[in-house]
């Protein structure tokens, strides 16, 4: 796997997939769809979408997930699609043969598409290593909604 810029290789692994046939806006239209969503949830949204670029994208996803799962050993059930991209290809240039021996030029876009998946599990580790444990308890006198026995605790109550 290529190291790419701004893709972390210990959480991150991703997919690229270069000239595909078809226009930047309409892949960019099914690509905000997905972005930010699972893995699991990703699949049923592109088998479900109308729009030719569905297929060529859920190959793409589809790819990305095995790598995470071949290369680094993560579990594809806690995959996020943590970016999803779509630029614009070289044009295809190509004539058409019209009357009186003239030409007609035909453009026929393609775009480049990247899938980045990162995996959640690690940062749901973390977040459980930096919780305080059940038995560190705030002291009551130094929270400051208790700080006068009258007042019934409200930031605006003034006697």
């Amino acid at each position: 796997m290529i190291a790419k810029k701004g893709v972390n290789p210990n959480t991150e692994t991703y997919a690229l997939s270069q000239h595909i046939r078809i226009s930047a806006p309409k892949a960019r239209r099914v690509i905000d769809q997905i972005r930010g969503r699972s893995y699991e949830e990703t699949l049923r949204i592109l088998e479900l979408m109308p729009y030719r670029a569905c297929y060529p994208i859920l190959k793409l996803v589809y790819s990305a997930a095995e790598n995470a799962s071949q290369n680094m050993g993560f579990n594809k059930a806690a995959l996020v699609i943590s970016k999803a991209e779509v630029n614009e290809g070289t044009n295809v240039k190509k004539l058409k043969p019209r009357a009186r021996g003239r030409s007609y030029p035909i453009k026929r876009t393609t775009c480049h598409i990247t899938i980045v998946l990162k995996d959640i599990s690690l940062y749901e580790e973390y977040i459980i290593w930096l919780k305080k444990p059940d038995w560190i308890h705030k002291n009551k006198y130094r929270d400051m909604r208790n700080h006068d026995m009258y007042s019934s605790g409200d930031v605006w109550d003034k006697k």
